[in-house]
């Protein structure tokens, strides 16, 4: 699958408490590197020249790879739509499509999220996967200006859920059938919450 065209972004969400983990499971080391890192690197095999954004809680300190930049929630742990929105915020105007993982899924494919990026070709504003059978908010790829304005107003209702973003906006809901093929294992649906998921 080739990379996509046209300028891009990633926010990796790396914001959360990590309350069932019981200590920061992104700092966790998985085949040698931190849980986070891994996202990174998935989106980091998207294309050359993706915008990269860590959005974390205001007092985190993680260590990042060169060339990725850090963002901070206004407040701690208001929540991914909180976080996304704090990511979003970071990207340049020529960026139309960005992709959004959470720092806790440590083996997605980049077929798969190219697959979500191209899904928004035909002018859908949000795509995410269907994975057992229902859409799952991540990962999913979302148009920066209709995305951010969404994500914004939902904020201001009182609205924390990620998965209510793709609902407002319609989303192309990818089937299991199309992106399998490329993560036949599903790999791209995992992500870690209890020490037992590493």
């Amino acid at each position: 699958m080739s990379d996509p065209a046209g300028p891009l972004g990633a926010v990796v969400l790396a914001g959360g408490r990590s309350s069932r983990f019981g200590r920061d499971k992104l700092a966790e080391v998985i085949d040698g590197r931190p849980l986070l890192e891994h996202a990174i690197a998935a989106v980091q095999a998207i294309g050359p020249d993706i915008d990269i954004v860590v959005v974390v809680a205001p007092d985190a300190q993680p260590a990042l790879p060169t060339g990725v930049r850090l963002a901070r929630d206004a407040r701690a742990f208001e929540g991914p739509l909180a976080g996304l929105t704090a990511g979003m915020s970071t990207f340049a105007a020529s960026i139309e499509r960005v992709v959004v993982v959470g720092g806790d899924q440590p083996s997605l494919v980049p077929d798969v999220l190219r697959l979500l990026l191209g899904a928004l070709d035909d002018g859908a504003a949000a795509a995410v996967l269907e994975i057992d059978g229902r859409p799952r908010p991540l990962p999913m790829a979302v148009r920066r200006k209709s995305g951010a304005a969404m994500a914004a107003a939902l904020l201001a209702s009182g609205e924390r859920r990620l998965r209510a973003l793709p609902e407002a906006l319609d989303a192309n809901v990818i089937p299991d059938a199309a992106w399998r093929p490329s993560d036949p294992a599903g790999r791209s649906a995992r992500d870690v919450d209890l020490p037992s998921d590493l």
